[in-house]
């Protein structure tokens, strides 16, 4: 269980006498401070101690300090704070169905002292149109579904470096997650609900700046290059050019930060097929502060946590790590270079793929099993990555290693350095 307490004596057993290094997007071109490989191997057995790893890590003791007491604290926090918001996730929550045009203006019109009522016409003071999700405003018993009010934060919680993953306007873990940890890095009582004063907050640090902006599909993102499909089989895949995109709302999507189904919703009239056609996309950033000193990739809460060197919490992403098959490993790691658009190379003696049985090279591409950038670790064929499925990025498994979005994972290769340290944590 993802408790207060257990992380608490995780941290001080584990983390006593250990020491700490001081030290995007698919769309933008990495500048990687260090590349070991253009190769990426899978996984291996992480119970296996690979000696070359463990030397790696126990020769940067001299120069480590300890893990500090506000870097405790946050992390006890963040345990109590989610550990809190597993309890009430909706997991029958209807993500899909926003509220229609007709059914909106005639809650609006509605004047009644009942709560449910009350509740409806609030959310009913915004839209899905380009206005509407500008000007969504925050009001009392939000509740769980999907709702302009949750895009709006969405957008401004990713500005703001507390990724909910996939932006699709909905409630759900990834949210509250990324709610709480902006709560945490702002000062405020990390509950992970949006309160008024944390939507205030998000307003503030938004500037001013609109959440949805109007894009104008281009030439080129018509021309690709795109894939007809990617099979499932590793060795079809290796006979590819490239594992690219298969359409341009996926690399539409990706490229704004969105879930591709709630790209297509917040769109209905649009064909994705016309270069001049204007569409209603997130206007995100990309990029992350400076001086990432430690990285907590958290396996409870599925979330990875990022700290300077001051001791405070920047950053933080919804993350899949590992899996009961193939479960992270544990203890600590160093980085040990960025890896742009890396070749996989899969080995079937680490898992067997369909009918694989010899080893196989898989070209890069943002639909490759490690998507289109590896940050690797110094325990061998371990990293942080991409992957071809954002959406169910925390809510799946991996073969041990960290998965991020696409655009999580390219944010982070740019600012990372070779040898930050990496936590792993239960």
């Amino acid at each position: 269980m993802f408790v207060r307490s257990i992380l608490a004596l995780s941290l001080s057993c584990i983390l006593t006498g250990t020491a700490f290094a001081a030290p995007t997007t698919a769309e933008q071109t990495l500048t990687p401070h260090k590349v070991t490989s253009t190769a990426v191997e899978d996984p291996i057995d992480p119970l296996a101690i690979e000696s070359s790893a463990a030397s790696a890590v126990n020769t940067t003791s001299a120069s480590e300090a300890q893990i500090s007491q506000q870097e405790l604290k946050d992390l006890d926090q963040a345990a109590n704070t989610l550990q809190n918001l597993e309890k009430t996730e909706d997991k029958t929550a209807d993500t899909a169905a926003a509220p229609s045009t007709t059914t909106e203006t005639k809650t609006a019109n509605t004047t009644t002292a009942d709560t449910s009522t009350t509740k409806s016409t609030n959310a009913s003071k915004a839209s899905w149109t380009l206005d509407g999700l500008n000007n969504a405003q925050w009001y009392e018993n939000i509740g769980k579904g999907q709702f302009p009010v949750y895009a709006r934060a969405h957008v401004m919680l990713n500005n703001s470096h507390a990724s909910p993953g996939a932006i699709d306007g909905s409630s759900g873990m990834n949210t509250l997650k990324a709610i709480s940890s902006f709560q945490q890095m702002n000062g405020l009582k990390p509950t992970g609900e949006l309160t008024q004063e944390t939507w205030d907050a998000l307003v503030a640090k938004q500037g001013g700046k609109a959440a949805f902006i109007e894009y104008t599909i281009t030439d080129a993102d018509l021309k690709g290059p795109y894939a007809a499909s990617i099979p499932r089989d590793y060795a079809l895949q290796s006979k590819m050019k490239g594992l690219y995109y298969t359409r341009t709302t996926e690399m539409l999507g990706e490229k704004f930060h969105m879930d591709e189904d709630f790209l297509k919703k917040l769109n209905p009239k649009a064909t994705f097929k016309k270069a001049g056609e204007k569409i209603i996309v997130t206007n995100i950033r990309n990029e992350l502060p400076e001086n990432i000193h430690l990285i907590v990739a958290h396996k409870g809460a599925k979330q990875l946590y990022l700290f300077n060197a001051q001791n405070q919490m920047v950053g933080s992403f919804p993350a899949t790590i590992g899996s009961s098959d193939t479960p992270s490993p544990t203890g600590t790691y160093k980085i040990t270079g960025v890896a742009p658009n890396p070749w996989y190379s899969y080995s079937p003696s680490n898992f067997v793929q369909g009918n694989n049985r010899k080893p196989l090279s898989l070209p890069p591409g943002p639909n490759g099993p490690v998507g289109n950038i590896w940050i690797g670790l110094s325990k061998k064929s371990f990293g942080i990555h991409g992957t071809p499925n954002p959406s169910a990025i925390s809510k799946t498994a991996s073969h041990g290693c960290i998965r991020l979005t696409n655009w999580d994972a390219n944010d982070l290769g740019k600012k990372v350095k070779s040898g930050v340290t990496v936590k792993f944590l239960e």
